[in-house]
């Protein structure tokens, strides 16, 4: 069977490869909807280093996808069924190392061809189904995954004082870990501080938002999730040092391009600990499936989803990426090639 993949050669240029699809022992999904991440956007405008970007392309772009079984030769999933698909691939396997965190593991749309195919072709342990989730969110359920990612670390690192925690940062990884927290950890007030007011008016249903320049003098938290990234990191995780009670763990999400200076001697004065959380697994998706069956969840989320016409044609595709850069939280689309 020819498949056709839709590839970013380079900076704005989508080049259509044929392969021949392997059907052996694997799950055949039609993608339906997709969504566009920021690592996606910074490829598709060659924000990346001229280094990264010759390791990384030619590949198919998107990994936040859901699509409909259409084949599948380990009879794990029936035909018509609605199924999310896991980027994240790695042969090991460990009680103790995350797959997400495996040496061996490798990502799609890093390095390998994301989900702009008119098949994908996947193991069926990288596959979930779904039901009773509106498409458009289903389309995001990685990202969701990511979120679930760090809350199952936070709560397994975190001591029990857990009475504030605070996420600075008020894009889309700071809603959906604002939203997650509010269904995972319900006995914590939960405070969203950010840059951008009319952002923060989405975060109604945190019990409070501040601006980052204007957090009053007795301002604290027991634990912290910093979402910010880029070059605000080093805003965020200073802040988040000065603010944070004694023993307070951090979780580290936002990817900054260029190395953040951390100013040690107050991390060792307070015990504080810091860890990193990147991507997810299969668990993680689980999880994030069974959370947004949740129909209050889902309606929250709707709040900062936009969509956008369907995918129809290369043009199509640098539409939706142009489009995107004026959306504030997220685009999804329908994919029709």
């Amino acid at each position: 069977m020819i498949n056709y993949v839709y590839q970013l050669v380079s900076p704005k240029l989508i080049s259509v490869k044929h392969e021949v699809l392997d059907t052996k022992e694997m799950v055949l999904i039609r993608p339906e909807y997709m969504s566009i991440c920021q690592a996606d956007q910074r490829y598709y405008q060659g924000m990346r280093s001229g280094k990264v970007m010759k390791e990384k392309l030619p590949m198919a772009l998107i990994h936040e996808c859901c699509g409909t079984v259409v084949f599948d030769d380990t009879n794990t999933f029936k035909e018509g069924q609605r199924v999310v698909m896991i980027p994240n691939h790695s042969s090991t396997k460990n009680d103790v190392i995350y797959e997400n965190y495996a040496k061996d593991s490798f990502f799609l749309s890093s390095g390998h061809d994301g989900f702009m195919r008119e098949l994908v072709n996947l193991l069926p342990d990288r596959v979930v189904q779904f039901e009773n989730i509106e498409l458009p969110i289903a389309a995001i359920t990685e990202f969701v995954s990511v979120g679930v990612h760090a809350i199952t670390r936070f709560d397994l690192a975190a001591h029990s004082n857990r009475g504030i925690i605070g996420i600075w940062g008020d894009g889309s990884l700071a809603y959906i870990v604002a939203s997650l927290l509010k269904e995972l950890q319900t006995e914590s007030e939960i405070i969203v501080v950010g840059k951008n007011i009319n952002k923060l008016s989405h975060f109604s249903f945190v019990d409070k938002t501040y601006l980052a320049d204007y957090l009053p003098s007795d301002f604290e938290v027991d634990h912290a999730f910093e979402c910010v990234g880029g070059e605000g990191s080093y805003f965020a995780i200073d802040d988040i040092i000065r603010y944070i009670n004694p023993q307070g763990t951090v979780m580290l999400l936002g990817v900054s391009e260029n190395k953040v200076p951390i100013y040690t001697r107050d991390i060792l004065e307070k015990g504080l600990s810091f860890i990193g959380c990147s991507r997810s697994g299969r668990t993680d998706f689980q999880k994030a499936v069974e959370l947004l069956g949740n129909k209050k969840l889902q309606n929250r989320l709707s709040t900062i989803i936009f969509e956008d016409k369907p995918v129809s044609s290369i043009t199509d595709i640098h539409r939706v990426f142009q489009a995107d850069l004026s959306i504030p939280f997220k685009t999804v689309f329908r994919w029709n090639l």
